[in-house]
């Protein structure tokens, strides 16, 4: 093994720690010395690859959505399609725990929050520009998706609210893809 597999290998060890623990324990209550006894390494090691504790949140909460292309969509089904993606993001075949580790953490720290603005702020707008009548609108279109799919994760994964919690995942497409496909593609109040 060469040196720069070892660390390669140290450095996809601390973010998959960090990313675990982040998720259990938001940012606030993360530790270095926990996530490097999670990687088995010294926490010297955390500090020499990510510098801090910000420095190495800011790479375990680099992510993509992997936002599907609706360019091929049928324009009624985008809500829809959207729905069902970011579901599929948060508990099915696509689920990564880093958008829980994001999502708690925006609540108590600014550079989380931050994060999570960049992230939905940029993939989103860029998504949805392609689809919408008004480019323009595409910030806007998207911040609104955007509310609908964050309030909801937060309601079902981090708050647990029963009533959203105990819907099937069908169910739950269903009733939140009308309000999407409004937000991509219905007036906007002036």
């Amino acid at each position: 093994m060469t040196f720069t597999s070892r660390s390669d290998d140290t450095r996809a060890a601390i973010l998959a720690a960090a990313r675990h623990r982040f998720a259990a324990d938001g940012f606030e209550r993360t530790t270095i010395r926990a996530i490097a006894a999670d990687a088995e390494i010294d926490p010297s090691m955390v500090m020499r690859y990510y510098g801090s504790k910000d420095g190495l949140f800011a790479a375990a909460a680099d992510l993509d959505l992997h936002l599907p292309d609706l360019t091929t969509v049928p324009r009624e089904q985008l809500g829809e399609t959207l729905a069902r993606h970011w579901v599929e993001l948060w508990e099915g075949d696509l689920s990564d725990e880093l958008l829980i580790v994001l999502l708690r953490s925006a609540v108590t720290n600014e550079r989380a929050a931050e994060q999570l603005r960049t992230v939905f702020g940029t993939q989103v707008a860029k998504t949805l520009a392609v689809v919408v009548d008004d480019p323009a609108e595409a910030p806007i279109r998207a911040g609104l998706v955007s509310t609908q799919m964050l309030g909801l994760a937060l309601c079902r994964h981090i708050l647990r609210l029963p009533p959203v919690v105990a819907l099937d995942v069908e169910t739950l497409i269903a009733s939140v893809s009308e309000t999407v496909q409004r937000y991509l593609t219905g007036p906007l109040a002036r």
